[in-house]
C-alpha cells in the first residue's frame, strides 16, 4: 500500500475548478477581490458548521452575492463581516439540514475530507483551515444546537473572539461564551475522548489494516477495543448498515466479511482522513468507494467511521479535485 496520493480533495474554498464550475466567482470590479482572499477560511468554516461540502458549497455562493451586493465602502473588516455572513448562512442550514436528515436512510456522517501528508499545520494555515477536526468530532457536532455548533467551531477551532462571535449570533458575548462551554461538555458526555498520539493512531490503523487483509480474527479482536461502534454511511445509495454495530466481537466478523467479498490489500491505501491516520478504498482503479476514519484511545479503536454512499464521495473523486488545504 502506498502513501502517495491517487486522488486528493479540498476543504471547500481550496479548488478553482473549471471556467464553468459552480466554485469560480467574478472578480470585482471595483479592485482586489477580497472575497478571494478569504475564501478558503470561509470555506473551511462552512465544512466544518455544516460536514457537507456540497451545503458548505452553497453557502459560500450565497456569501458571494450577498458581499457583492454589499456596500463594501462601509465594511471595516471585510475577514470579520464575511465570517458573520457565513455563519449566519450555516446556522440557518443547519436547521434545514437536521430536518433532511431525519429522513435519511441510515445513520447520517459528514463528508470527508483527504490529505496524504501528515507534517503539522503552520500557523498560516491553522488561520486559514482552524484546527483539524476529525470525522469522530464531526459526527459528534451532529447532537449541537445550531447556536452550540457556531460558538464551538468559530471559538474552539478558529478562535475567533467571543465579541465576534456574538455579533455573528446576535447574541451577548456572554451567551456566547456559555454555548460553547455548553458544546465541550455535550460533547464529552457524547464520548469524544481526547485524540490518541498520531503515531499511536497511525500503529492501530496499521494494525487492523493488517488483520483484516489476513483475515485475522485474534488479530482483530486484539486493536480493537472492546466497546467499539460500527458506523457506515449508504445513504440508501449502496449496501451498507442503517444501525451501529456495537462490540469487538460483531465488528471484527463484520469487517472480515466485508473484506472478503469487497477488498483487496491493493486498492486500500492509508490517507489522513480529516487530519487523522485513516484508509481509502478503491471500487476500481482511481475511483474511491469508500473512506475509513478511527477513534483511538489506549493503542485501540475504540470507533470506525465508514463512509461509502458514492455522494459523499463524489468530491473525491471529481477530475478537478485540487489539494487538500
Amino acid at each position: 500500500m502506498s502513501d502517495e496520493p491517487s486522488t486528493a480533495a479540498a476543504e471547500p474554498g481550496a479548488t478553482e475548478p473549471g471556467a464553468d464550475g459552480p466554485g469560480v466567482f467574478e472578480p470585482a470590479a471595483d479592485g482586489p477581490d477580497l472575497f478571494e482572499t478569504h475564501r478558503r477560511y470561509l470555506g473551511s468554516v462552512a465544512y466544518r458548521m455544516l460536514g457537507s461540502f456540497t451545503d458548505a458549497e452553497d453557502v459560500l455562493q450565497e456569501a458571494w452575492l450577498r458581499w457583492r451586493a454589499a456596500d463594501r465602502t462601509a465594511v471595516a473588516d471585510p475577514r470579520a463581516y464575511l465570517t458573520t455572513v457565513v455563519t449566519r448562512l450555516c446556522y440557518d442550514q443547519l436547521g434545514s439540514a437536521r430536518a433532511r436528515r431525519e429522513s435519511y436512510v441510515g445513520e447520517w456522517l459528514p463528508e470527508p475530507s483527504l490529505s496524504y501528508q501528515d507534517a503539522p499545520a503552520s500557523p498560516a494555515d491553522l488561520a486559514e483551515r482552524g484546527e483539524s477536526v476529525s470525522l469522530a468530532l464531526l459526527a459528534v457536532l451532529e447532537q449541537l444546537t445550531p447556536a452550540e455548533r457556531a460558538a464551538f467551531v468559530l471559538h474552539d477551532v478558529f478562535a475567533v473572539g467571543f465579541d465576534e462571535i456574538a455579533a455573528s449570533l446576535e447574541r451577548s458575548p456572554d451567551a456566547t461564551r456559555q454555548l460553547a462551554s455548553r458544546a465541550r461538555r455535550r460533547i464529552k458526555d457524547g464520548g469524544r475522548r481526547t485524540a490518541a498520539d498520531p503515531a499511536e493512531h497511525r500503529q492501530a490503523v496499521e494494525a487492523f489494516t493488517a488483520a483484516s487483509v489476513r483475515g485475522d480474527i485474534e488479530g482483530l479482536l486484539a486493536v480493537l477495543d472492546p466497546g467499539i461502534v460500527w458506523h457506515s454511511d449508504g445513504g440508501g445509495v449502496v449496501s451498507a448498515g442503517l444501525r451501529p454495530v456495537l462490540g469487538a466481537e460483531k465488528v471484527s466478523r463484520l469487517v472480515l466479511g466485508l473484506v472478503a467479498k469487497w477488498v483487496t490489500a491493493e486498492a486500500v491505501e492509508f490517507a489522513l482522513v480529516n487530519g487523522e491516520p485513516g484508509l481509502v478504498w478503491y471500487a476500481q482503479p482511481g475511483v474511491i468507494g469508500g473512506v475509513l476514519a478511527f477513534a483511538v484511545a489506549d493503542g485501540r479503536i475504540t470507533e470506525a467511521y465508514a463512509v461509502v454512499n458514492p455522494e459523499k464521495l463524489a468530491h473525491l473523486n471529481a477530475p478537478a479535485a485540487g489539494p487538500e488545504v
